[in-house]
């Protein structure tokens, strides 16, 4: 529950920032906030003069009882609970396919690392996953648990709608709704409740547009998206305007959209991101990497100073290409080509 002394030292611009119904109190309550928002709401009510109390019958104390009620009735009904931030996950010993114990006890992730899971195709990587996304507790093949906050996590993260644990995408996105770009954001984002409506959806689509093959604008029906447009759509959208503290990724190197910027764009300080990949790039771009070998965590591996500096090398390898590519899309011949000339022939 929220009480006066949590927020007495916030500005008006960080209350809206992290309560953004708190403006339709101050709208409902006719209190004008326009050119104090670097005050606290205590100096805000200070700012008025004993006629301004006298002239519109203003209870200051009221004022703040009402407010603070509103704020844990909106939170109360949105089923968000105060101060529930996720520092850690963690990952304990469950069984590979054959019943033989994972070979580890516990593997903890720490917000903002990046962890990418490798594996054979079939090995179990997906499942991985799925036993994050539904916070297992010995309920699942795997018999994994997953803590948070190095605690068993509420029951809320399983059954939550509006307070979601994981933002997952996964590795087809096919939509079937019959809306266009414009409006599939704008039910995200009023789901939200974000005041800041129309800058939302114009850094949303840029972002899309900066990782897609393809452009498309907000009149674009989702339906009519490819495959990597749609992934880039959504990728943007969870970036963006997800409020999920965990992010999981799969397979974004089959996207059809620029991987590297798409994980750049998701990969924000108070993310914690794990991705399954094939990818030897995104592998080595993460802090830690976990092997999957037969439906089991068959180890885990930092990634160290050596493969670093492979991932350079790496890198460069995949400007080449994906210009190359970009060719190509262009109706481009590859012979005698300014970019392997400049790369690769002596």
């Amino acid at each position: 529950m929220i009480k006066f002394k949590n927020i007495e030292n916030m500005t008006i611009k960080e209350l809206e920032n992290k309560y953004p119904f708190s403006l339709s109190f101050y709208e409902n309550n006719n209190l004008n906030i326009e050119g104090f928002n670097d005050l606290t709401f205590i100096e805000y009510l200070d700012h008025f003069s004993e006629d301004d109390i006298e002239q519109w019958a203003i209870d200051i104390e009221k004022i703040k009882n009402d407010f603070i009620h509103y704020l844990n009735e909106m939170m109360m009904f949105l089923g968000i609970k105060e101060d529930e931030g996720v520092d850690s996950l963690t990952i304990v010993a469950g069984n590979d396919k054959s019943g033989n114990k994972e070979n580890f006890d516990e593997f903890t992730i720490n917000k903002g690392e990046i962890i990418s899971i490798v594996g054979p195709t079939g090995s179990g990587k997906s499942r991985l996953l799925a036993d994050i996304e539904w916070t297992a507790n010995r309920d699942t093949p795997t018999n994994r648990s997953i803590l948070i906050n190095h605690k068993k996590p509420d029951m809320k993260w399983r059954f939550s709608s509006s307070n979601k644990l994981v933002a997952q995408l996964s590795q087809n996105m096919n939509f079937v709704m019959d809306l266009n770009v414009k409006e599939f954001i704008e039910l995200h984002a009023r789901s939200r409740m974000v005041e800041n409506e129309k800058e939302i959806i114009r850094r949303i689509i840029e972002a899309a547009n900066h990782l897609a093959g393809e452009k498309f604008d907000l009149e674009t029906s989702i339906t009519n998206l490819s495959g990597g447009q749609s992934r880039a759509l959504m990728i943007a959208d969870t970036a963006i305007l997800s409020t999920s503290p965990i992010v999981l990724i799969d397979e974004i190197e089959n996207a059809g959209i620029d991987r590297k910027k798409a994980l750049n764009l998701l990969v924000k300080e108070d993310k914690i991101v794990l991705m399954a990949t094939h990818d030897p790039i995104l592998a080595l771009m993460a802090d830690k990497r976990i092997i999957i070998k037969n439906g089991g965590i068959a180890g885990t591996l930092e990634t160290i100073e050596d493969e670093k500096k492979l991932l350079i090398e790496l890198q460069k390898m995949d400007d080449v290409i994906n210009g190359l590519r970009l060719n190509l899309r262009n109706g481009e011949t590859l012979e005698n080509n300014k970019l392997l000339k400049e790369n690769y022939y002596a």
